[in-house]
């Protein structure tokens, strides 16, 4: 406290001497406000209500203004104003909602002036009117405002906010008749005071309770606005509707806000909760305060600025039971704590760096290294004269490396989050289209691996062609496998893959594809789909028999008895006798003559009869090398984990949600939570919301999944009495009325319900369209000009 700075600031003629100080109060305070020539500060509280002198060196005591042998809930003050007219004249709102005026210049012990009783819950807020004498208003917590006339024993005009509570109420400095009022449902309203019937304007300003506003001391249309969102924002009232112009994010619930005396854009909050410090914003730069004031121990209930055209000295009030002044300078600016250094990529590659400019000085001769495409574009803030803050070495230079236009096209992310298909359809047919998709711009890789998908969780079971040919030997005989399985439900494109080597004077090697009838057919119809758990038996099919019946079935006479089979004598094979059997010859000579056989084939196969043929010359290997459906999963894994690292999220989500069960298991749901953040991130980016919500609906994640079912609630108040509705029927249980009613045909309303934001009234969302094409005012007659967008 000895080191604090000591200030004099010049005000017509006056001057504010002052420094750091701050003294014990007897209870915690809930508001404090300032007199007019700033030489005294009154305090209030449930168990307080002193007024200080503010001098040089300290606070002194003056007045206890909590007198009376039994204590009276007319003193527990939830809020004081001191009048800027009258130096005599103050005013609290009460917790038993009484609200109380104080007159100082009474000889008396006793100061108190009036009471009102008119409100039947805890006043929040009163405020006296900045240049009427005897102009007071309040609001309450049962929803009302009263406009008072300290000459006359009652209010002389109520408004009703049609909501359960006001928090705070505020005259416009510059507009004689205005005054804004915040409320717990979000909503800021402004009235005339001279109209109390109906509210001129409402506009929804936070997600929640609105717990403070304040009009700027400058600029007539600016009203800054506090609430449980922890924001702060700037509205500009001069147009039709209500702008946001300046947000202002904090760290807690805003519980005060004031506009900084002098200073445009200057605003001091505090919290009502968790942070005990107050912030000073410039809400031109709304992520880093100018100015912090840590003094406090406890939550910060009340900051006013001492004087209205002074900016250098701040009046607060805590619950930790002490008033403090606090001097500019001796502040601590969290911007010298704030790291110079920045790097960030934008969506289309560009790369921006921002640095200390003495960096950037120091080497703004450098040359372009060959990596840039172009010659970095240079921006630098410079100092705004009228800034208070001059002495903070702000000053940052902003180096921006743009890429090619071309290079740094992300098109193609667009058109295949637009074009992929990852539900809805066969597992198949869901990969063929995305092959055929990444395929279409250029991605063949990507197109490989949707192939190679198809092929591995479609077509599992197939045995590869060596494992054939080893089992069938070089010289074996080429012939149509009398069997209980179909080749029908190979897939297309799968034949290329299952290749039998012929004999060395062969120039070439055909594919050959036989079913039962020895003829070539690919049917895609009969593929496993999206799901299922069983996999796609295409070689051996779906039989009941055992291994030796699989191979010793005749093809001629599927139901004839089986033979016995027994172990040969030789190891070889005796060569068959030549029977004449024609209708056997002419199906391998039809065969023979087919464009899939080579003639030396023909001529080999012509020669051996088919009753005499049985596959229990092929090992029983091919049976046995049939590769579980999990075989191939680590593989795909570390596909995915491949493309992920090489930030294609988009091919390792839409992967993960095609295959669903098939690879869940095979990555930790962290990486997989990690993925689904990072491509729904980029599909907001890129304005793609339905995309987005479908992969959120179609996630294999469970924190995924409850994304679309967070921050969305709906309040719906009754249409007659204003209050909120409390079950979900269509009955009000306040007034008893049927709340959705369709101001047109005046049903109730049980589908798709539209109504005005601004006179509450509705119907269905049809015949309020019809009704707006030929007027604009409100169908239910209240007179509102309503409008449909």
């Amino acid at each position: 406290m000895e080191k604090m700075a000591r200030v004099t600031t010049a005000l017509g003629g006056n001057a504010l001497t002052g420094r750091t100080m701050f003294c014990h109060l007897d209870a915690p305070a809930n508001a404090i406000s300032v007199c007019r020539d700033a030489a005294q500060v009154v305090v209030a509280g449930r168990n307080i209500f002193k007024i200080y002198s503010i001098e040089e060196e300290q606070f002194v005591e003056k007045l206890n203004l909590r007198v009376g042998r039994k204590p009276s809930l007319n003193f527990s003050c939830a809020d004081v104003v001191w009048h800027q007219m009258d130096e005599n004249l103050l005013a609290t709102a009460a917790t038993n909602g009484v609200v109380v005026t104080w007159n100082l210049g009474k000889p008396s012990r006793n100061k108190q002036d009036q009471l009102f009783t008119e409100h039947k819950r805890t006043v929040n807020k009163v405020c006296f009117h900045p240049t009427e004498v005897y102009m007071l208003l309040s609001g309450s917590q049962d929803g009302f405002m009263k406009c008072f006339d300290l000459r006359k024993k009652d209010s002389v005009s109520t408004f009703s906010g049609q909501s359960e509570s006001v928090r705070d109420v505020q005259f416009s400095i510059r507009d004689y008749f205005t005054f804004a009022a915040t409320f717990e449902n979000g909503n800021v309203q402004l009235w005339d005071i001279r109209r109390p019937d109906r509210y001129e304007r409402m506009f929804t300003a936070h997600n929640g309770p609105v717990f403070c506003c304040d009009w700027h001391p400058e600029d007539r249309g600016w009203l800054a606005t506090g609430g449980r969102d922890k924001m702060v924002k700037v509205w500009d009232m001069n147009t039709t509707r209500a702008k946001e112009i300046y947000c202002v994010q904090t760290i807690a619930s805003v519980a005060r806000v004031k506009w900084r005396p002098e200073c445009k854009h200057h605003i001091a909050t505090c919290s009502m909760m968790v942070d005990h410090n107050i912030y000073v914003w410039d809400v031109r730069r709304p992520f880093i305060p100018s100015a912090m004031f840590e003094e406090h121990k406890d939550v910060t209930t009340g900051i006013v600025w001492r004087h209205l055209h002074d900016p250098y000295f701040l009046l607060s009030g805590s619950k930790d039971s002490t008033l403090y002044q606090h001097i500019f300078k001796d502040a601590s600016q969290p911007i010298d704590r704030a790291n110079p250094e920045g790097l960030c990529y934008s969506l289309y590659g560009d790369l921006a760096f921002a640095a200390k400019e003495s960096l950037i000085s120091s080497d703004s001769n450098r040359k372009p290294y060959i990596g840039d495409r172009r010659h970095p574009i240079f921006f630098k803030r410079k100092l705004d004269p009228t800034e208070q803050f001059e002495y903070i070495s702000s000053s940052s230079a902003l180096s921006v490396f743009e890429t090619d236009v071309e290079s740094g096209s992300m098109d193609w992310f667009v058109h295949t989050a637009k074009q992929y298909a990852l539900a809805g359809r066969p597992l198949a047919e869901l990969c063929d289209h995305n092959a055929k998709v990444a395929k279409g711009l250029d991605r063949n890789q990507v197109a490989q691996t949707w192939t190679m998908l198809r092929i591995i969780y479609s077509s599992l079971g197939t045995v590869s062609s060596t494992n054939l040919n080893h089992s069938m030997g070089k010289g074996s005989t080429a012939l149509p496998l009398m069997n209980s399985f179909n080749l029908k439900d190979i897939p297309a494109g799968l034949g290329s893959e299952s290749r039998l080597d012929r004999s060395k004077g062969e120039s070439r090697t055909e594919n050959i594809l036989m079913d039962s009838s020895s003829t070539l057919i690919n049917n895609e119809d009969n593929e496993e789909t999206e799901g299922s758990d069983v996999p796609a038996d295409y070689l051996l099919g779906d039989v009941e028999a055992d291994e030796d019946d699989l191979y010793m079935m005749d093809h001629e006479n599927p139901h004839a008895e089986e033979q016995e089979y027994s172990l040969p004598q030789e190891a070889f094979p005796l060569r068959h006798e030549i029977v004449d059997n024609p209708s056997a010859l002419d199906h391998l000579q039809d065969k023979a003559d087919s464009p899939h056989v080579s003639g030396n084939e023909a001529e080999t196969v012509s020669l051996t009869p088919v009753e005499s043929f049985s596959l229990i010359s092929i090992s029983h290997s091919l049976y046995e090398n049939r590769l579980p459906s999990d075989f191939f999963n680590p593989i795909v894994r570390d596909t995915l984990l491949f493309y992920a690292e090489q930030g294609d999220v988009q091919t390792a989500v839409s992967v993960l949600i095609v295959l669903g069960e098939r690879i869940r298991k095979e990555i930790d749901e962290q990486t997989q939570e990690h993925w689904y953040t990072s491509y729904i991130d980029l599909l907001q980016r890129f304005q793609l919301w339905n995309i987005s919500n479908e992969v959120i609906k179609l996630s294999t994640c469970r924190a995924i999944n409850c994304l679309n079912q967070a921050s969305t609630t709906l309040h719906v108040n009754c249409s007659n009495c204003k209050r909120p509705m409390s079950n979900r029927g269509w009955i009000c249980d306040r007034c008893r009325q049927c709340a959705s009613m369709c101001a047109v045909c005046h049903h109730v309303v049980k589908g798709l319900f539209v109504w005005c934001q601004g006179c509450s009234h509705g119907g269905h969302l049809q015949h309020i369209m019809k009704w707006l094409e030929t007027s604009s005012h409100c169908p239910a007659g209240c007179g509102h000009l309503c409008e449909y967008t």
